[in-house]
């Protein structure tokens, strides 16, 4: 009998969980081990670039959110032969940009993407490590319909669904793909 190969438990079985942190009572997900196994690394690479290669998923472009998108949407991006934008926080961008504000547990923040980021019409993928509130892959999708784009579908390594960000992209109409399900946060 041949065993089958899960992507998702080969990844989960990579990542590693650190108890309390930031904060007390917080199971804190922690990607780096992905990244720093060049065949763990390679496997979670390919599974998002062998789902986008399909004709009805390829993006024009892949928009990464700070920080960690950055190092997954690049990569993607690169295998797929398509641009990358970065969608960073508020200050960090040097030409014009667009602006939007998201609510936080304890307050809000602002994240930025230039305006000659994407074109009217472009099909992006929105790309992030983890999905927890889901507040900043929304102002993400927010922003890059400002400028006219279609988020075709929003990306993360993990969910952590009892925290409710994925529930509530859904609902605001984002098209989620995520390769690791966590329970509690």
């Amino acid at each position: 009998m041949t065993a089958v190969f899960s992507v998702s438990d080969y990844l989960r079985d990579h990542i590693r969980t650190v108890p309390d942190w930031p904060a007390p009572g917080v199971q804190f997900r922690d990607i780096t081990p992905l990244l720093q196994n060049p065949r763990v690394f390679r496997v979670l690479i390919d599974a998002f670039v062998h789902r986008y290669m399909a004709p009805e998923l390829r993006p024009d472009v892949v928009a990464g959110l700070d920080a960690r998108g950055f190092i997954l949407g690049s990569v993607v991006a690169y295998e797929l032969n398509v641009g990358f934008v970065p969608i960073r926080k508020k200050g960090k961008l040097p030409f014009d940009t667009v602006a939007e504000t998201y609510e936080l547990e304890y307050g809000s923040a602002t994240v930025e993407l230039h305006t000659d980021a994407v074109q009217a019409g472009q099909r992006v993928l929105l790309i992030d490590d983890l999905i927890a509130t889901g507040g900043t892959m929304m102002a993400g999708k927010k922003l890059l319909e400002k400028l006219g784009a279609t988020v075709t579908e929003g990306a993360a390594i993990v969910d952590l669904p009892e925290l409710g960000g994925s529930a509530r992209l859904r609902e605001g109409g984002l098209k989620l793909f995520t390769l690791v399900e966590f329970d509690g946060h």
